[in-house]
């Protein structure tokens, strides 16, 4: 019996017969709702060609929505960086053995995940410019990625804790079985491993940076939206230009849930074949034994080392 079988049922005919009509049903609103739209636009004039006609200049994109592109990713991929490394830092700080650091690390990365992420960006905004005497433009900047450093390190550094912490506990106890310690075996061992379970999530996480680079515009950071509010007001298109960078940032998003797909499949792929090259050097070193015998003994190596660290924590 396969796991998903376990999981659940496989649906019998009345219930794919109703999934095909919930589907279909699902895909007439969803036309309908994509119609309503269009005939209002219509009703509105916003479909009229002299609107959109600018989107053909030149001058529309390297004036306007290439340099606000580009600014949204440059505070992205900053905030990206800063946040992988927060997140990380604080992460193994929760999970640390020092009940003060672990109690310092989950207070700061429960704050900042309390904390609204446009709040943390007008406070930076304005202490910057005012208290540091940070120039406008650089206070925007930075105020964009330390609040979105501040938010996302610490979602991420959850996901490191949670991560850590679902993987079996064999991991950990291997590790101080064979003279690990603590911190070793978390950095060493449970790590690569949470963090190659979590990539899915992560992935996310980095979609989610992407997007909230738009609140930048609120504190005259010069984004992609702030772009399009000003193509708008020049052209008088302003619904027009919003369709236009709405479009950009799915695309963007799109590209990003394509290449984490990829990302996890090659992970997936090298651990298989690492496990396969495992399975052929032991054989060999065996001298042509039965693959996976030696790695088999390894394994009862390693149980048998577990147990008796066990029965000493036991004892003591």
């Amino acid at each position: 019996m396969s796991a998903q079988a376990v999981l659940f049922d496989a649906p019998g005919p009345k219930a794919r017969r109703r999934h095909a009509i919930l589907t279909v049903l699902g895909l007439l609103a969803a036309a309908g709702l994509i119609g309503a739209f269009t005939w209002r636009l219509y009703e509105t004039a916003q479909l009229e060609p002299q609107l959109w006609t600018p989107f053909l200049d030149g001058a529309t994109w390297t004036q306007y929505l290439l340099p606000g592109l580009w600014n949204t990713l440059k505070a992205a991929l900053v905030s990206v960086v800063f946040a992988i490394v927060f997140g990380l830092i604080f992460g193994m700080g929760r999970l640390s053995q020092i009940k003060p650091l672990r109690w310092a690390c989950g207070v700061i990365v429960e704050f900042f995940r309390a904390v609204p992420v446009l709040l943390m960006m007008t406070f930076l905004f304005y202490f910057m410019a005012r208290n540091l005497g940070v120039p406008g433009a650089a206070a925007s900047f930075w105020a964009v990625v330390i609040g979105l450093t501040l938010y996302n390190g610490s979602v991420i550094a959850e996901l490191v804790r949670s991560g850590v912490h679902q993987l079996p506990k064999g991991q950990g106890e291997a590790g101080l079985a064979i003279g690990l310690t603590p911190a070793q075996t978390l950095r060493s061992i449970q790590l690569p491993q949470a963090l190659t379970a979590m990539l899915p999530a992560l992935m996310s996480q980095l979609v989610v940076i992407l997007k909230d680079s738009a609140l930048g515009t609120a504190i005259t950071y010069p984004e992609l939206i702030a772009a399009a509010r000003q193509l708008g007001s020049r052209h008088g298109n302003v619904i027009a230009a919003y369709l236009v960078v709405g479009l950009i940032f799915v695309l963007i998003n799109w590209l990003l849930t394509i290449a984490a797909g990829r990302l996890e499949r090659f992970i997936n792929r090298r651990g298989h074949t690492a496990a396969a090259a495992t399975t052929a050097a032991s054989t060999l070193v065996q001298g042509g034994g039965a693959p996976g015998e030696f790695g088999a003994n390894i394994a009862d190596a390693v149980e048998e080392e577990v147990d008796d660290w066990r029965r000493e924590r036991h004892h003591r």
